[in-house]
């Protein structure tokens, strides 16, 4: 089924979900779900899965092909506004695990085929502008697209990005994740952001 995603790219129109943090929201997960870190959506990969799960099931109810996993902030930059960095893996696998779990039920109850998209989200620092060294940026997206990866993502979905030096790290960072878990064959995606005027914001 892998290598059928990268096939239907090249024959049609694949529809993927929409936001995931305004759903998440509309859940109303308390504090304690948050474990104390409000507005750590990825958090409740571990918490609250069944949360997250909904959100997956809602969208392919309603006929999407594809859904991004809960890991726009699995980033080194993002958790670590928070505290909790070292559990970039970890939550990156278990929030394309869980989406994994939702894909798989639907395409058992109908034969349609749906796919998950890892999202590696740009972060909150450039490196660009000296914010975050670019080695130990491309080492964190290594971790997060392993952890997408082991957790059953069919492709990975570089988002939003707004630095080309982070986009080179999360690429770069994402190859080798890729090839270390002999997976190559899968469709790496590549987001950028562009102002109003025509360039990106740096």
């Amino acid at each position: 089924m892998r290598r059928s995603l990268r096939e239907e790219f090249a024959t049609r129109v694949v529809v993927a979900d929409g936001a995931m943090g305004t759903m998440l929201q509309a859940a109303d997960p308390t504090m304690d779900d948050f474990l104390g870190l409000e507005g750590c959506n990825e958090i409740l990969n571990v918490t609250r899965p069944d949360i997250v799960r909904s959100v997956h099931d809602a969208y392919f109810a309603v006929g999407v092909d594809c859904v991004e996993t809960n890991t726009f902030g699995t980033n080194l930059s993002a958790l670590a506004e928070y505290g909790v960095e070292e559990r970039i893996y970890e939550l990156a696998e278990a929030g394309a695990r869980i989406a994994r779990e939702s894909a798989d039920a639907f395409t058992a109850a109908d034969g349609r085929p749906r796919w998950v998209l890892g999202s590696m989200g740009p972060g909150t620092k450039l490196p660009t502008l000296g914010h975050i060294a670019y080695d130990r940026l491309r080492a964190a997206y290594q971790e997060n697209a392993e952890g997408l990866i082991r957790g059953g993502a069919d492709a990975l979905l570089v988002e939003t990005t707004q630095d080309l030096l982070q986009t080179k790290a999360a690429v770069i960072g994402a190859r080798r994740a890729l090839d270390w878990c002999g997976m190559g064959d899968l469709p790496l995606i590549v987001q950028v952001t562009v102002e109003a005027t025509g360039t990106m914001l740096l």
